[in-house]
């Protein structure tokens, strides 16, 4: 039994799926299989069972993986430790970042942040707001879109970033563009989308979360016609006629104006972006630099 296995079985029991947990632990899926098929042999006796496309941990592994976490925050916090002690010469940066701030914001801070630390080795991984706070323990800071939820492991900061605004949008030819300005903007009363097909994103979307809350406090329902993941799956949607969409105005940056896009009336609807940072307590320099960088790139 390793150090190394005990690390890979923590994220597993994590993830519940060896496929993700591959990718959080920049692996690959046979390399993960094997130091879990070792960790077993070890111990005599199955630790987790396969369940539909993920697992399930048997009471044995669900014991082991109390221990197996401890270790891996233990090996965390150590090498926090090494990298404020060594600066910024090197090292590795591991950003999670949802839809929007993935797609629209995180290109340029980490082309701004290479630029005065180019030693520094960065990795990304992306996802709806959901699976990135559901993976904070296999990255070192992450950005979200919306409320985090009461669901994050101790020792995780939040810090208040960006305000977005989430906005319709529909083809010029849509009854409701016919109030659109030359440019093809507007505003829509939020009771008038009722009466039309809309397209929504995944579940664990924050702009899907948002636009839920928004249609029940108006009491205004919802006609889902399609529910796809992606911003950029959203649009297309919208440009094929299947209904209106809701995406974050930054997304529409570099539009070539096929699209229309409303402000909803009476209020925007608006939403915070918020980072993340794992165990705040003891953050790695390159930690502190990147959060810095972005607060006071904030808008």
């Amino acid at each position: 039994m390793t150090a190394d296995q005990l690390i890979t079985f923590a994220s597993v029991a994590e993830h519940l799926n060896i496929s993700r947990a591959a990718l959080a632990l920049h692996l690959s899926q046979p390399a993960v299989s094997g130091q879990l098929r070792q960790l077993q042999d070890e111990f005599g006796e199955p630790l987790y069972l396969r369940d539909g496309r993920g697992i399930r941990l048997t009471p044995a592994g669900e014991q082991l993986a109390g221990y197996a976490t401890r270790l891996r925050d233990t090996w965390r916090q150590a090498h926090a430790y090494r990298d404020a002690l060594r600066g910024l010469e090197q090292g590795t940066l591991r950003i999670g970042a949802s839809t929007t701030p993935a797609s629209y914001l995180l290109p340029y801070l980490i082309a701004d942040f290479h630029r005065r630390h180019p030693e520094v080795s960065v990795h990304t991984a992306d996802g709806n707001t959901a699976e990135i706070v559901g993976a904070l323990g296999s990255v070192d800071i992450a950005m979200i879109e919306g409320p985090a939820g009461a669901d994050l492991p101790p020792d995780t900061a939040v810090h208040a970033w960006r305000e977005d605004e989430i906005v319709a949008i529909m083809p010029r030819s849509h009854p409701l563009a016919e109030g659109a300005s030359a440019d093809g903007t507007g505003r829509v009363e939020l009771a008038a989308f009722g009466a039309y097909p809309l397209v929504v994103r995944e579940a664990g979307s924050g702009v899907r979360q948002i636009v839920e809350r928004a249609f029940a406090r108006a009491g205004v329902p919802m006609r889902v016609a399609l529910e796809i993941a992606g911003v950029e799956g959203v649009k297309e949607a919208v440009r094929a006629g299947m209904g209106i969409g809701f995406v974050s105005a930054m997304s529409m940056r570099h539009e070539n104006g096929a699209l229309s896009l409303f402000s909803l009336s009476p209020e925007p609807l608006t939403r915070r972006l918020s980072i993340l940072v794992p165990h705040a307590s003891t953050p790695a320099r390159v930690v502190e630099q990147f959060l810095a960088l972005c607060l006071a790139d904030g808008g």
